[in-house]
């Protein structure tokens, strides 16, 4: 689809539409992309600065761990609208006989599974960008250090965004065992994920007033 090929204009001109995709998913997951482009940003001005070379080797590291999840995030946009389309067909099926509702009950319960695949992995992955924000806060370049306070903000909407493309599924999801584990999976790094982004945000902003 390339929708994240789209340069800013397009796509939030596509988000407007009445299009299928992109939807809150592709959203949360461009979100979480910038989220954590931000904290790369500060690597790279952090890097190669005496100040902070203490912290050179860790913040290497961080550099490269979100530029793997930067790349994930960014086709997880596409990702999710290929996996939504199936579901968008499903609802669309024409059912009058109970062998044609059982049937369209099936293919409708399997898109719907399918279509939480990648929502899924929003918030697993923008639960660990958070992680290496809080990693970054005290490390990165206090030039910067607004920037932290912005990515974390992204990938914390990208977090509960993602969550809440799981709970628009899972509501029509019959397979109760599938529901729970993945429920309960998904508030468990949501409510970790924004308690870490807002002690983040707190240290950022503590750091700007002083």
């Amino acid at each position: 689809m390339n929708l994240a090929q789209k340069n800013c204009t397009e796509f939030v001109e596509v988000l407007a539409s009445k299009a299928a995709v992109p939807g809150g998913g592709g959203a949360a997951a461009l979100v979480g992309a910038i989220g954590t482009a931000l904290g790369s940003m500060v690597c790279n001005l952090t890097i190669g600065k005496k100040k902070y070379a203490q912290y050179e080797e860790e913040v290497k590291d961080i550099l490269k761990e979100a530029g793997e999840i930067e790349a994930q995030l960014l086709k997880m946009i596409d990702d999710d609208a290929e996996n939504f389309l199936p579901l968008s067909k499903a609802y669309g099926i024409k059912a009058s006989t109970p062998e044609e509702k059982a049937e369209k009950d099936r293919v409708l319960q399997s898109a719907l599974k399918k279509a939480c695949e990648v929502p899924i992995q929003i918030v697993k992955t923008a639960y660990k960008a958070i992680k290496l924000h809080e990693r970054l806060v005290d490390k990165g370049s206090r030039l910067a250090i607004s920037d932290v306070g912005v990515g974390v903000q992204c990938l914390r909407a990208a977090l509960i965004s993602g969550q809440l493309n799981v709970i628009i599924n899972i509501n029509s999801i019959t397979d109760d065992e599938y529901v729970k584990k993945v429920g309960e999976e998904t508030k468990k790094l949501v409510e970790e994920g924004t308690k870490i982004a807002d002690q983040v945000y707190q240290k950022v902003e503590e750091a700007l007033t002083k």
